[in-house]
């Protein structure tokens, strides 16, 4: 539809002529070829916070404190000023750009964390349509813990994690919830999921899914727990039965040492069964079983959930592996199973290794439906992914190519499963139909990663050979050599032509750059 680079004649374009049914925000996008982020002003005076991202309806920018006590939100505006002249343009920028209050205005501070607790910076879940932010605190990890009835041995406890929901317009607590002696993995918000109004949390202390919902209240209200077990009657059930059983029993109940928590037996019976089918004939059926199931019996046993996340309102994807490998930053080295389950029924519908070339195939094709976006939103249903975008599809099958071992490759691609919850930034910046760029220095997916001396070029996908725009972290002039190695995080609004780098070296300040159209 647009053929002109020139911004005027693409408006005039869009008044006069009229997309095909369903293009019409996809060709509104390709303006973003000419509202770029053009003007970058490094080192600007800011305040000395951890700044964490935009919220994905770009209303609201939020940031922690230093020593990880206050919850400080930001609202984004914009530089304004006046010149003299014609051309203002030519002008160069008054002296308040330099100034971080030019544009964002604080709305509050919120102490959420006592002294011996901490914000975890990782952590932030926003509920788009009513405008809340999920946050947590903890206290520290400890590796020496003394063992409790139903805790798995070898795993870290923490002495207290809140929750809390905040309403973000202006910072008021709704509502929090408190797990004691206990270990959610908080880092790169790995324990946490939410969809729509549905929280999960995993324990991997206890290995129990805890389901809530959020209220429009604000309310956080449990709905179930998956673990021991899995249907809401399930306890009442067995102790009901073991009164009446003799008193051995009952014991063994109460200790939960001779019964398998009910997801585990879920997870065997399925398997169990799955072999089953895979032969008609009894005698071989009956060695494939040995094979296939007896044998590896105990290792089935011993697998503890990791991860999880919601697929949708009634099914999850659950992860998992050794003990050693829940809580290791890197599972490459560690077997790992994924267990698709229902939560209405409270049976497992699917079983895969992560080498499973079948589940890969799902991950490529429908990667989408893996990151289980809201319906609501109004943003992020324009992450380019390798099942929605062809340029990423393509860099994919590349990377495939070039592997040694399809084995190996299916395994490291399965490592980023489950999904993280809203780890991606939906600007159009990022969109591989529009711009290309190199996506080891910068990218969609939130986090940090190793600084460059040289900026980041954002060539136009359309015209091959045209800068569009740069983005250089760091001081305008760069830094020696002989300094230590630099990490840079990117945080892009959800659609203005605005961004922020920020740049961070060991025993170094924070420099902080803007980058936006002027």
């Amino acid at each position: 539809m647009f053929r002109s680079n020139n911004l005027a004649a693409r408006v005039f374009e869009r008044q006069i002529l009229t997309p095909r049914p369903g293009t019409s925000v996809n060709l509104v996008r390709h303006f973003y070829e000419n509202l770029v982020p053009s003007c970058t002003i490094y080192d600007i005076d800011c305040p000395d916070h951890s700044f964490r991202k935009f919220t994905d309806d770009g209303q609201y920018l939020v940031s922690f404190s230093r020593n990880h006590q206050d919850l400080i939100v930001y609202r984004p505006t914009w530089l304004s000023f006046s010149c003299k002249g014609e051309d203002c343009d030519a002008h160069s920028l008054p002296q308040k750009a330099k100034r971080f209050d030019s544009f964002f205005t604080q709305l509050y501070c919120v102490s959420l964390a006592s002294s011996n607790e901490f914000i975890c910076k990782d952590l932030f879940l926003y509920m788009e349509t009513h405008q809340f932010g999920l946050f947590a605190t903890s206290t520290a990890q400890s590796h020496e813990a003394p063992t409790t009835e139903g805790a798995i041995e070898g795993l870290p406890s923490i002495e207290k994690i809140t929750f809390y929901l905040v309403r973000l317009e202006d910072g008021v607590i709704l509502d929090e919830k408190a797990f004691c002696n206990d270990f959610v993995n908080l880092a790169q918000s790995m324990g946490v999921f939410l969809y729509e109004d549905l929280l999960c949390i995993m324990s991997l202390r206890y290995q129990t899914i805890h389901i809530l919902q959020i209220r429009d209240s604000g309310n956080l209200v449990y709905v179930r727990n998956i673990g021991i077990f899995c249907r809401e009657d399930d306890e009442l059930f067995i102790n009901s039965h073991a009164q009446v059983a003799n008193g051995v029993l009952q014991l063994q109940v109460t200790q939960g040492t001779s019964f398998l928590s009910g997801i585990k037996q879920r997870l065997l019976s399925f398997i169990f069964c799955k072999i089953w089918n895979e032969e008609a004939d009894p005698t071989l059926r009956v060695q494939h079983l040995k094979k296939k199931f007896y044998f590896h019996f105990q290792d089935y046993v011993d697998l503890i959930m990791w991860k999880v996340q919601f697929l949708d309102r009634h099914h999850l994807l659950i992860k998992f592996g050794s003990v050693d490998g829940g809580v290791a930053r890197s599972t490459d080295q560690h077997p790992a199973f994924f267990a698709v389950y229902n939560m209405e029924t409270t049976d497992i519908v699917a079983f895969y290794q992560n080498s499973s070339e079948e589940l890969y195939s799902l991950f490529e094709q429908f990667y989408d439906h893996f990151h289980a976006n809201s319906r609501n939103s109004l943003h992020t249903s324009f992450i380019s992914s390798h099942s929605n975008n062809i340029h990423a599809l393509d860099q994919l099958w590349c990377i495939k190519n070039k592997a040694n071992s399809i084995s190996q490759f299916v395994k490291k691609m399965m490592t980023s499963l489950p999904c993280t919850c809203q780890s991606q930034s939906p600007s159009p910046y990022f969109d591989l139909s529009l711009f290309r760029y190199d996506e080891k220095l910068i990218s969609a997916t939130v986090r940090h990663r190793h600084s460059t001396e040289h900026p980041i070029k954002f060539i136009s996908r359309r015209q091959p050979n045209m800068l569009k725009f740069k983005i250089k972290p760091g001081p305008e002039a760069g830094g020696s050599d002989g300094r230590p190695k630099r990490i840079s995080s990117f945080l892009f609004h959800p659609y203005l032509p605005f961004a922020l780098s920020i740049q961070q070296t060991y025993m170094q300040p924070t420099v902080v750059n803007i980058h936006f159209r002027r």
